[in-house]
C-alpha cells in the first residue's frame, strides 16, 4: 500500500511542476529534476540516522512514523501553489519518509541468513506490486480527476497502511544498554558497519543501481511525448509503462531471490546487471511506445536480479544487531544515487538527447557488473575475513 501510495505520483510529477510553474524563473526542466533530487538528497541524509535509532527503539515504530508523516505531506502537496513550494515539500518528505529502510532491517533482525534472498524477494514483490499499480491508477487519476486527487488518495492509503502496521505487526525488541551517548554510538555503528569486508562494494552496487535505474524518471514522459506526439492518455501509458516493469520485477524476485540462496547471490547479481545494461541500451533504439514497454518487461525481469539480491548480500555481510545502521546506510546511498540520477538524466538530454540518457543508464549498469567481478567477495569469504 505504501507502494501504491508513493508511486502513484511519478507518472505525473514533471508534468505537475510544469502545470504550477515558477514563482522564481527557474526553468521547468531543472525544476522538474529538483522535485526528485530535493526528495532523495534529504532522505540521504536523514536515513543514516533513522537507522541508527531504529537499532535502539525498535523497527516498527521507524515504519509508522515514515508512513504517517508521509501522508501528512503528500496531502499538502495536493494543495502547493508554485514548483518551488512542491520541491520544498518534496526534501521535507525526504527528511521523515523511509520505509523500505525500516522494513528492510525488520526483515534482516528476524529472518534466517539462508532464507534472506527470499525473504527480500517478497518485500520486492510487495513493493513490485505496489509500484505496478500505483503509476496506472495515478496516472489515470490525474487524467481523469486531476493532479490533485492523486496527492489526496495516496495520502489516504499512507494513513491506512501506516493504520495497519499500529494493529497487525508485533515486534520483539530488546533495547541495547549501551553506555555511550546515542550520538557517539552512531557514529561508532556506521564506521563498524564500513568496516565490515563486503558492505562498502555492495553499497556501491546499490549506488549504481539506483543510478542507473533512475535516470529515466525525468525524460520518460518527455521521450514518450516525442515518440507518441497527440496521444491522449499519455500519462496512463506512462504509468502503464512503469509498472509494466515493476510487475515484472515483482514477478522475478522471488524466483531470483530463492536462485540466490541456493547457487549464490553473486552468481545471480552479475548476470542480472549485464542484462540491464543491454536492455536499457537497447531502448534508445526504440520508435514506438510498444517497443519501449516490451524492453521495459525485460528490464524488470534483470531488477528482480538485482535490487532485492543486493539487499540480502548486505544481511549475508552485516552483524547481527546492526541491520538498523546496515539499511540505514543503504538507504542514504539508494537516496543518493537517485539524488544525483534525475539531475544526470536530465543534463544528458538537454546537451545530446533523450536517447542519450538511455544508452548512459546501458553503460552504468554494464560497469556495475564489471565491479562486482574485480571487487565482491563471496559471502562466505567474507564472514571469515570479518570472524578473523
Amino acid at each position: 500500500m505504501t507502494a501504491v501510495g508513493f508511486s502513484s505520483i511519478f507518472p505525473f510529477l514533471p508534468l505537475y511542476v510544469g502545470s504550477l510553474g515558477s514563482s522564481t524563473g527557474l526553468s521547468v526542466e531543472l525544476l522538474a529534476g529538483l522535485v526528485y533530487s530535493a526528495q532523495a538528497l534529504s532522505m540521504m541524509i536523514a536515513s543514516p540516522i533513522w537507522g541508527a535509532l531504529a537499532d535502539r527503539f525498535g523497527r516498527k515504530i521507524m515504519v509508522e512514523r515514515s508512513m504517517f508523516g508521509g501522508a501528512v505531506l503528500l496531502f499538502l502537496m495536493a494543495f502547493v501553489q508554485s514548483a518551488e513550494q512542491l520541491v520544498m515539500l518534496r526534501a521535507v518528505q525526504g527528511l521523515v519518509t523511509g520505509t523500505m529502510a525500516a522494513s528492510s532491517a525488520l526483515i534482516a533482525a528476524s529472518i534466517p541468513r539462508r532464507k534472506i534472498g527470499f525473504a527480500m524477494g517478497m518485500l520486492q514483490v510487495a513493493i513490485g506490486l505496489g509500484i505496478a499499480v500505483g503509476p496506472l491508477i495515478g496516472g489515470a487519476v490525474a487524467d481523469f480527476y486531476g493532479y490533485q486527487a492523486s496527492f489526496i488518495i495516496t495520502s489516504g492509503l499512507m494513513v491506512l497502511s501506516g493504520t495497519l502496521v499500529l494493529i497487525g505487526v508485533r515486534e520483539d525488541f530488546n533495547p541495547p544498554d549501551r553506555a555511550a551517548g546515542i550520538r557517539s554510538s552512531m557514529l561508532t555503528d556506521w564506521k563498524k558497519v564500513l568496516g565490515t569486508q563486503g558492505i562498502p562494494t555492495t553499497f556501491g552496487m546499490r549506488f549504481l543501481s539506483q543510478v542507473g535505474r533512475m535516470m529515466v524518471n525525468p525524460i520518460l514522459p518527455l521521450f514518450l511525448l516525442s515518440i507518441m506526439p497527440g496521444n491522449q492518455r499519455l500519462n496512463t501509458f506512462n504509468g502503464l509503462v512503469i509498472g509494466a516493469g515493476s510487475a515484472a520485477t515483482t514477478l522475478s524476485a522471488v524466483f531470483l531471490g530463492r536462485l540466490g540462496d541456493r547457487v549464490g547471490h553473486r552468481k545471480v547479481l552479475i548476470p542480472s546487471a549485464i542484462a540491464a545494461g543491454v536492455l536499457y541500451a537497447s531502448m534508445a533504439l526504440v520508435i514506438t511506445g510498444w517497443q519501449l514497454l516490451s524492453l521495459q518487461v525485460l528490464v524488470g525481469i534483470a531488477m528482480g536480479g538485482i535490487m532485492p539480491i543486493i539487499s540480502a548480500l548486505l544481511a549475508n555481510f552485516s552483524i547481527s544487531g546492526e541491520e538498523g545502521a546496515v539499511y540505514g546506510l543503504d538507504h542514504s546511498i539508494s537516496a543518493g544515487g537517485r539524488a544525483l540520477a534525475p539531475l544526470l538524466g536530465a543534463v544528458l538530454a538537454a546537451l545530446f538527447s533523450t536517447r542519450a540518457t538511455f544508452v548512459a543508464c546501458g553503460l552504468i549498469f554494464s560497469f556495475s557488473a564489471l565491479f562486482a567481478v574485480v571487487k565482491l567477495p563471496k559471502p562466505e569469504q567474507a564472514k571469515l575475513a570479518n570472524i578473523a
